[in-house]
């Protein structure tokens, strides 16, 4: 007789309990950075993180190899979202280019929520000590009627999931 996984097991038990285990949607999501919620953005994405290793190969083991745990590197957060008055981002991103020769720019903290279909954030990724080191403008074109997008890339210490 074939056994259930734990999937269909757990399925089968929040039917049961009548919870509801459907995923996500991906455009309930907000961010917020140093308190203040900066939300609006279309898209967020570099939520990546990377642990390196390293094999190591031992003298007259010719059966396995060492694997060693290297640094994790953290990718990039990249936001984009429409063009508008409010120029948060450029003018972090102006702080850093002004006060990259002193050194004194200012490193942020901040968090990405995503939202359950009820806007109540669920599960939410901390970064620390982020900056902008890239900031890219809308592409303009005659012939499309387009939103003009910005798009700001930051570079960070470190995320933590809660």
């Amino acid at each position: 007789m074939p056994s259930l996984g734990s999937n269909a097991a757990f399925s089968t038990a929040s039917n049961v309990l009548g919870v509801s285990v459907d995923p996500f949607h991906a455009f309930n999501f907000l961010i917020e950075i140093e308190g203040i919620l900066v939300g609006g953005f279309s898209e967020c994405s570099g939520l990546s993180l990377e642990t390196e290793f390293y094999d190591y190969r031992e003298g007259g083991m010719n059966d396995y190899m060492h694997r060693f745990i290297g640094p994790t590197k953290y990718q990039p957060l990249i936001l984009k979202h429409g063009l508008t008055l409010i120029d948060g981002l450029w003018s972090w991103h102006q702080d850093v280019t002004q006060g990259i020769d002193q050194g004194n720019f200012k490193r942020r903290n901040g968090t990405i929520y995503l939202l359950s279909k009820e806007k109540i954030p669920v599960i939410w990724w901390n970064f620390k000590e982020a900056f902008p080191y890239k900031w890219t403008g809308p592409e303009f074109r005659a012939d499309s009627s387009n939103v003009a997008f910005e798009s700001v890339e930051l570079a960070h210490k470190g995320l933590a999931k809660s």
